[in-house]
């Protein structure tokens, strides 16, 4: 099965934080999880792909860019979005079609937004999704705490399921690009 790397909104003023916003949830670990997924993937010739949010430091300049200390492959494919969503109005969906990918492993910001959306609208897509549950993270809500946003997604995105196509929770050392969802089915 062709798989991809997906990475969401791991731009630099998103997780470093600005004068309004504070830093994501454990950033260092996020970004040291994000490199070790990625290097992963280029070992097992996997592509990686970046979507990034033209929300973030207003669609330009250094925060708007992937992270710096994030080892972005050359070879990447990137993707803007103005949405929620990173399949609405980017090319993503016909990029994954174009590739025959069959499972997509996810990782990036916002928890609760753009992550979540991205691991429900790729199972109704299908593609088999496998969320990397310490590679995603958020800022604390009026609600909750990020942490607490986090347990939550992980919990409620893991057996998430559109009849066919599902997504499951595993943590990066865990070997992600040997999907394990058909043992599920």
């Amino acid at each position: 099965m062709k798989q991809t790397l997906l990475i969401i909104d791991a731009q630099q003023e998103l997780i470093d934080g600005n004068e309004q916003e504070s830093a994501v949830y454990n950033k260092d670990q996020l970004i040291k999880n994000i490199n070790v997924v990625i290097e992963k993937a280029m070992e097992s010739n996997v592509p990686v792909v970046f979507v990034r949010d033209l929300d973030v430091a207003g669609g330009e300049g250094k925060g708007f860019q992937v992270h710096e200390e994030i080892h972005t492959p050359s070879d990447s494919k990137v993707f803007d979005k103005s949405a929620t969503n990173a399949f609405h109005g980017t090319g993503l969906l016909e990029h994954l079609k174009s590739l025959e990918i069959g499972h997509i492993v996810i990782m990036g910001c916002a928890t609760q937004h753009c992550v979540d959306s991205a691991v429900r609208t790729a199972t109704i897509n299908g593609f088999d999704v496998t969320l990397v549950g310490d590679g995603h993270s958020t800022t604390d809500s009026n609600v909750l705490p990020a942490e607490q946003i986090i347990k939550h997604h992980n919990r409620t995105l893991h057996g998430h399921y559109n009849v066919e196509h599902f997504s499951m929770v595993r943590n990066t050392e865990e070997d992600l690009f040997m999907p394990t969802h058909d043992s599920y089915r």
